[in-house]
Order: C-alpha cells, then sequence, then structure tokens
C-alpha cells in the first residue's frame, strides 16, 4: 500500500476543485445523475481524485439506477476504508480512500452478486484512467 496522504486544508483547497472539496475533504454529495461517470461505459481504473489511488475497476462497475457511479466491489479491499455515518438521521457506511482518507461515498447491503455490496460513489471523487491510455 502507498504512503499516507496527509495535506492542511489550504493544500487540498489548492490541490482540488471547490466541488472535489466540498465532497472530498467536507464529505459532501453531490446530486443524483450529475456526476461524469454515473452513466460511463468505458472500461478502466476508477482512481481517487484527490491522491491518485486505484479504487474501482469498471469490470465491477453496475448501473443502480440510484444517478451515482455503483461498484459491487473495491478494486482491493485495502483500497478503501469504511466507519458508520449517522448523519442525516440516519445510519449509513461512509467509504473513505485508504490513502489520503478522502470521502468517496457510502456503501449499502444491497447491490448485486457476488457480493450483495452496492458502492454508491460520488463522481467527483474519481478520475477514470481509460483502460490502453
Amino acid at each position: 500500500m502507498p504512503d499516507k496522504v496527509t495535506r492542511s486544508e489550504a493544500e487540498w483547497r489548492e490541490a482540488l476543485t471547490p466541488e472535489q472539496f466540498h465532497v472530498l475533504r467536507e464529505r459532501g454529495t453531490e446530486r443524483a445523475f450529475t456526476g461524469a461517470y454515473h452513466a460511463e461505459k468505458r472500461p478502466g481504473i476508477y482512481r481517487c481524485a484527490a491522491c491518485g489511488q486505484p479504487l474501482f475497476l469498471s469490470d465491477h462497475k453496475f448501473d443502480s439506477g440510484t444517478g451515482w457511479p455503483s461498484f459491487w466491489q473495491p478494486a482491493d479491499r485495502e483500497a478503501v476504508v469504511t466507519e458508520p455515518d449517522h448523519s442525516l438521521g440516519m445510519v449509513r457506511t461512509e467509504v473513505m480512500c485508504s490513502r489520503c482518507d478522502s470521502h468517496l461515498g457510502h456503501v449499502f447491503g444491497d447491490g448485486p452478486a457476488p457480493t450483495g455490496q452496492r458502492f454508491c460513489i460520488n463522481s467527483v471523487s474519481l478520475r477514470l484512467e481509460p483502460r490502453g491510455e
């Protein structure tokens, strides 16, 4: 696993767009069906928009109908970390990049086989590296 990435708030603000900063560092959420990758079909690797760590593979992506990119598993189990999220008056499981602690989205137990999981991820948290490029 690559070394942990730590930056000050000012450094993150300089490195990210305002929307990326809001989602990745302030744990925001982009509006459904507005992100660049919710309907993306190109094969490749989805990397963390903040640190570049590989997070998800297009082979594990599926159309959940929710308006956010959804994956049934991460590229590597160690690429993401999860923790309980009690915000908005509900209990969810937050998904974060294990390398830079950036907020990616949430994971739910209503995904397809073989895992039954749905990693519901903000497009702005990702950067697609198309296969062959």
